[in-house]
């Protein structure tokens, strides 16, 4: 069957029908997606231009989580240092507390029948202590025992005079009773045992069986047997290493998804997608035994750190030592801190640049499109115009065979 020949002005008008469709297919397609680059095929070199600037955007966006993550953990660790820094203070207080508190000794006067001799030349025996009794002095936490006999050597007592002696001895360096600052004396014919701690005391005697029965004291110390009338620091020693404990605690617990600056862990915060650029923050251990240094406070029997006014003033200095690290710690964090939020600045005005640099090589004017989409209308509706007449002109040879 042989081709249909259209004249030349119905092909030309045809041609220009359909020249118009896909430019009326264009400018729909621009306008339903905004751009005016859809594919390679369109614009090549602004295509992949435009997907290079986008690809690095979506780098950079990703690297923005990683920093707000990194702030959030530097946020952590900043307010770890408040906290701990809030302890110190409350450290301070107790310290300058036990300062303020002072010891009053505790005081053990007997009372018993007799009057002892001045010299303590009274022997125990006379006193109704046998040999092989036992003498039990307790302060506070602190236990001695010592045993009537002879020859009077160590705990081994025959006189009056050797008890005082064997107890002042126990006061010593080494000794039970080191740092109780316990005395032992005949004051006004009566044995008299002071603790300058302030702890309590008590004297008791037993034959040392097992078990081991009372035997009187009444000759040596008459009904006195104990004395609490002294003023201790003991709470506030306590006190004082349970403050220092939560800080431990506390700077455990100061971590963000598992990163703890407080406590040693490194933090680094990375730039770019290559990796090139970071920033390494180095961790510490704000902790009581490491960098704070912040020493336990001796409460326990013969070791009490608050008896003496030079040892809290040095725990006090230790505590202004550890303010200073605590301050600068947080200094740095800030800057730190700093840095990471001026890179977030940054990498989201970088982010908006890159975009819109991938927008101007894409993007269509939707003003420009839309005054193209009437034109492209109009020529259509011409172009259907000029096929009709045309055929018109066609038609009028039907009339030559009428």
């Amino acid at each position: 069957m042989a081709d249909v020949v259209l004249p030349s002005s119905i092909r030309s008008n045809l041609l220009s029908m359909q020249n118009t469709t896909r430019m009326l297919d264009e400018t729909n397609l621009r306008l339903s997606t905004g751009l005016k680059v859809n594919s390679a095929i369109d614009s090549p070199t602004a295509f992949f231009t435009a997907q290079g600037l986008n690809n690095r955007a979506s780098d950079l966006n990703n690297l923005l989580d990683s920093m707000g993550q990194g702030v959030q953990t530097l946020k952590a660790a900043d307010e770890g240092i408040k906290s701990i820094l809030s302890l110190v203070d409350t450290l301070k207080s107790t310290a300058n507390q036990a300062l303020e508190t002072k010891l009053k000794p505790t005081t053990l006067t007997g009372n018993a029948g007799t009057t002892l001799a001045t010299d303590g030349s009274d022997t125990l025996s006379s006193l109704n202590l046998t040999a092989g009794t036992k003498i039990v002095v307790t302060v506070g936490e602190a236990t001695q025992t010592f045993t009537v006999g002879t020859p009077a050597t160590g705990t081994t007592v025959t006189t009056v005079q050797d008890l005082i002696d064997a107890v002042n001895a126990e006061s010593a360096a080494s000794g039970e009773f080191e740092n109780e600052g316990v005395a032992a004396a005949i004051v006004d014919g009566q044995l008299q045992l002071t603790a300058g701690s302030g702890h309590d005391i008590a004297i008791a005697g037993n034959d040392g069986g097992s078990p081991a029965a009372t035997v009187s004291l009444s000759a040596l110390t008459g009904t006195h047997l104990s004395a609490n009338d002294g003023v201790n620091r003991d709470k506030f020693e306590k006190d004082y290493n349970d403050l220092r404990d939560q800080i431990t605690q506390l700077a455990k617990d100061a971590s963000y998804k598992g990163v703890n600056l407080l406590n040693g862990d490194d933090l680094s915060i990375f730039f770019n997608s290559e990796q090139t650029s970071k920033l390494d923050i180095s961790g510490v251990t704000l902790t009581p035994d490491a960098d704070l240094n912040i020493a336990a406070i001796g409460n326990e029997p013969g070791n009490h750190g608050f008896l003496n006014d030079t040892d809290i003033q040095a725990a006090i200095d230790s505590l202004n030592s550890a303010t200073g690290v605590l301050r600068q710690q947080s200094s740095t964090f800030g800057a730190n801190l700093g840095v990471v939020e001026i890179r977030q600045d940054f990498t989201k005005n970088l982010i908006n640049t890159l975009e819109t640099g991938a927008s101007n090589l894409t993007v269509a004017d939707s003003n420009e499109e839309g005054a193209k989409l009437l034109t492209l209308q109009t020529r259509q509706s011409l172009g259907t115009t000029a096929l009709s007449l045309a055929n018109q002109s066609e038609q009028s040879v039907l009339r030559l065979f009428g």
